[in-house]
């Protein structure tokens, strides 16, 4: 797969369906997610994240957020509670019109990124990056690509929380993604579950991830594996720190 597929195919889901291409659950699909429901989860997901980083010494407020692949702004709102700013960055013109729609609060604003880079924002330029069920749907190498721009654009000391899915569960659908080529899995999605366009999912390594991050001048602080039994998929959530020297 390459990254302006990826791109295209979450242009059409946030065209079709926004809210549940970002939090997928079976009883929402064609338009069911009540919004205050939808922003609900993403608040008890940064009250988890903002308690992890509290406990590590590295919250819990920060002046400037980035949001990284925030889509219709789940977890945009939620860190606004946090922070003076939150940057919501996403690929889907689409999905950030949902964003919008959401009334986000004044501290929120979205900016659209169609390249696999962050080159539109300078080096130090946030406090803490952030994000969730984003990083899983890339190519490898693009994954690398935004994790060296992660460390880049962080300020010196600041921290970013990220989630990367590291194998499938011995689970009958995590066997599939086990064993079933990824053209044939893309292919189920779209004629089997009538997905608007195809949910991708990648392996990424956790050595790897600190490989990369270690090169790029950073340092993996902490680590959490999740076992997620709606996705199939085993999770790594790391907290990364840039390096203070400037």
């Amino acid at each position: 797969m390459s990254f302006d597929e990826v791109r295209r195919d979450w242009v059409r889901l946030g065209e079709q369906d926004p809210l549940w291409a970002v939090y997928v659950a079976a009883d929402k699909r064609g338009g069911r997610w009540e919004p205050s429901a939808f922003l609900a989860t993403g608040r008890a997901a940064v009250a988890d994240a903002v308690a992890w980083l509290s406990s590590l010494g590295v919250g819990p407020r920060w002046g400037r957020v980035l949001d990284f692949g925030c889509g219709a702004g789940r977890l945009t709102q939620a860190l606004a509670a946090h922070a003076d700013e939150v940057v919501g960055v996403d690929v889907s013109p689409p999905m950030l019109a949902a964003a919008r729609r959401l009334a986000p609060p004044e501290n929120c604003r979205f900016v659209l990124n169609e390249s696999s880079d962050l080159s539109v924002f300078e080096d130090g330029r946030f406090d803490l990056v952030y994000s969730e069920l984003v990083l899983q749907h890339l190519p490898p190498a693009v994954i690398e690509t935004y994790l060296r721009e992660f460390v880049r654009v962080l300020a010196p000391g600041g921290v970013a929380l990220l989630q990367c899915t590291t194998r499938p569960l011995w689970t009958a659908k995590g066997v599939v993604w086990r064993l079933v080529p990824g053209p044939l899995v893309r292919l189920g999605q779209r004629r089997l579950l009538g997905y608007p366009a195809p949910m991708r999912m990648t392996r990424f390594r956790p050595s790897r991830l600190a490989r990369v991050v270690r090169a790029a001048g950073g340092a993996v602080l902490a680590t959490a594996t999740v076992d997620d039994r709606s996705t199939h998929w085993r999770s790594t959530r790391y907290v990364i720190r840039a390096s203070s020297r400037s």
